[in-house]
């Protein structure tokens, strides 16, 4: 991770926010040490910092070693930075009994995720119908035939007003959901405070009912992922679990609200949990599961944006949807590049920084009086974008004025979601693309309905760096599995313009003016793809040599992992680990075998490590003052732990 240090064992950054660079060979997993107790608190240090020495406490060598390990462990990678908290983790294992554990909690939060899903639906229907058609009504309105007055506007306004007045409450509500759950996770242990729970929907309501351009899954996110932190906080339970518990709640409310079971599971795997493991996905499963059936009960058994046709691709016109996939990823580009550029504004304006969701409303409702269909949640004008029955100017109006409108209103740091826009103004293009093609091609029988349903999923799924939860999303909210090839093809497309022309995406530019940048590549880790078996060097079995374990040296089995003898290696004591077949020693493992085993990996990974310099062990490298600094910390956390 360069030369900069993102924080201690407790996962908590230090004062000032410093960005590191490295890219995560393992995931969490490697955190946990089967049949051992991995010694923690090792603080993050600079593998480039190991530089030559000769006599030092033994200790204190140990505990650079220890965190070089842990550097190559994660990685060393030229030029790209990454600010993934190291949490401190208590390994509770992986026994079935704790994985059912964790399932059983997440039935738990699948059903409060359910109810809480249902009643933010009805919360933002009544306010709906009351602020904008002056009705009670507590279903989602639609506004096809909405011809709004001026008096619009003093309603955004008043709107806007409570969202202000409640983010003075909690400030957490600002934003759009996800970047705050990352937060959460990275910075403060996956914690988050009960009025959360209750701010983000009531002032996210509040915005979309008066008008605001927005989408519920913002605010259901945050209220799922701030019951299953509180669920995390009363139960004892380490870092690791409250965060997948976060991330289970998250995910109960996503299909609480859209009844997308295996894309409410996907989208935690790939921007919250930082973790691919069963302990991981049972309670996600299963609340996602027990969420869905409650969407079916208690809101409806229909997919949320239905299909009036059959959607039907034949392999000849599947290169037409990479047309689709190139236009999704300029317009994703554009569309977060756009929101930045207005939050640099808002930012920069010479007004008290209260004032910017007011503003941000009295835009979104100027908007909204020229298109009625930029306003609220707009998921009326999305189901009419996949069944294609936008003509081709119609389609560009609310694609102008819906993109115009979010940056707007996001930009002004106010309370609401992203997904509903994003899909909305992806949908919209898709749309205006495939009638584009019916007219060119009028004998392919082209449906405009297919592309728009392709191109909403893309522009969300490579906007937000979520590209299968925008593949599977589309295809579960619409029933539109049949054009899993088409929206798989896009994606691919659109990833590699977006990767060519976008740094930062909306789901972390937030935490990257913060100083850090999120990777949320993962691999397994490698110490766990090789037996000590494989490395060990033997020992004659021809009885020259003593086969006998000694009391001083600690054991692991043969068919153990590499990784399970690193804990051992990780103590200043020991410099060797024997390595037994039942009762007798076969060979043994040393730090050089772990030092060579990552050195191995890191080559087929194409990631050039600083120098072989780093194979020196520390106790044969040269001390700097600002190693001295770091290993100094690295005792104290030690000795805390």
């Amino acid at each position: 991770m360069g030369n900069t240090d993102l924080g201690g064992s407790d996962g908590q950054p230090h004062d000032e926010a410093q960005p590191v660079s490295d890219r995560s060979f393992g995931d969490s997993q490697s955190g946990e040490r089967t049949g051992s107790s991995s010694p923690r608190g090792a603080a993050d240090i600079s593998v480039g910092s190991v530089a030559a020495s000769g006599d030092r406490d033994r200790s204190v060598e140990c505990a650079r070693w220890r965190s070089a390990i842990r550097r190559m462990r994660l990685g060393a990678r030229n030029g790209r930075s990454t600010a993934r908290a190291v949490h401190k983790e208590v390994s509770l294992g992986t026994s079935p009994s704790r994985m059912a554990v964790l399932a059983l909690l997440g039935l738990v939060l699948g059903g409060v995720g359910g109810v809480a899903a249902y009643l933010i639906v009805h919360l933002v229907g009544l306010i709906s119908n009351l602020a904008l058609l002056h009705r009670v009504g507590f279903n989602l309105p639609d506004l096809q035939d909405y011809h709004p007055s001026w008096v619009l506007v003093p309603i955004a306004l008043g709107g806007a007003v409570v969202v202000v007045g409640l983010a003075k409450w909690c400030p957490i509500i600002k934003g759009h959901g996800i970047p705050e759950a990352l937060e959460a996770i990275l910075f403060r242990e996956s914690r988050v405070t009960p009025r959360a729970a209750l701010a983000k929907p009531v002032s996210a309501a509040v915005a979309m009912g008066t008008g605001g351009p927005f989408g519920a899954e913002g605010p259901i996110i945050v209220t799922g992922a701030s019951i299953g932190s509180l669920l995390g906080q009363l139960l004892p339970v380490s870092t690791a679990e409250r965060r997948i518990l976060l991330a289970t709640g998250a995910a109960a409310g996503m299909a609480g609200v859209f009844a997308t079971p295996i894309a409410a599971v996907i989208l935690p795997l790939e921007l919250l949990v930082f973790e691919r493991s069963l302990r991981a996905l049972l309670p996600l499963c299963v609340a996602t599961a027990v969420a869905t059936a409650l969407h079916e009960v208690l809101i409806s058994a229909h997919p949320l944006f239905p299909l009036d046709y059959i959607p039907h691709v034949p392999p000849v016109q599947l290169p037409l949807f990479a047309v689709v996939g190139l236009a999704a990823g300029v317009l994703a580009v554009v569309l977060n590049r756009g929101l930045f550029a207005v939050e640099e504004i808002f930012r920069r304006l010479p007004v008290p920084e209260w004032s910017h969701p007011i503003i941000g409303a009295l835009g979104y409702a100027l908007i909204g009086l020229g298109v009625p269909g930029s306003l609220s949640v707009g998921y009326w004008a999305i189901t009419n974008a996949v069944n294609g029955r936008f003509l081709l100017g119609a389609a560009a109006a609310l694609f102008v004025a819906k993109m115009c409108s979010w940056w707007v209103g996001l930009g002004s740091n106010t309370s609401g979601g992203t997904l509903a826009p994003m899909f909305l103004v992806g949908a919209c293009m898709g749309e205006m693309i495939g009638i584009g093609f019916a007219h060119a091609f009028p004998g392919a029988h082209i449906q405009p309905g297919a592309f728009a349903l392709v191109g909403m999923g893309v522009t969300f799924g490579v906007g937000a760096r979520a590209l299968l939860t925008g593949v599977v999303f589309a295809a579960e909210v619409t029933g539109g599995f049949a054009l899993l090839l088409p929206l798989l093809l896009a994606t691919a497309v659109a990833e590699l313009v977006v990767e060519q022309g976008l740094g930062e995406r909306i789901m972390t530019d937030k935490l990257f003016h913060r100083g850090f940048r999120v990777d949320f590549d993962t691999q397994t880790d490698p110490l766990r793809m090789r037996i000590v078996a494989a490395v060990m060097d033997p020992i004659p079995q021809d009885g020259t040599v003593s086969t006998a374990p000694s009391c001083t040296d600690p054991t692991v089995d043969r068919w153990a992992y590499l990784a399970d003898a690193l804990p051992y290696l990780l103590q200043p004591s020991c410099s060797r680990v024997a390595v037994t077949d039942q009762t007798k020693v076969v060979g043994y493992v040393t730090r050089e075998h772990v030092d060579a085993e990552l050195r191995r990996r890191a080559s087929e990974e194409d990631i050039v490590l600083p120098t072989l310099k780093w194979l020196k062990l520390p106790w044969m490298a040269r001390r700097t003052p600002a190693d001295s600094r770091t290993n100094a910390r690295s005792e104290a956390v030690a000795e805390e732990d």
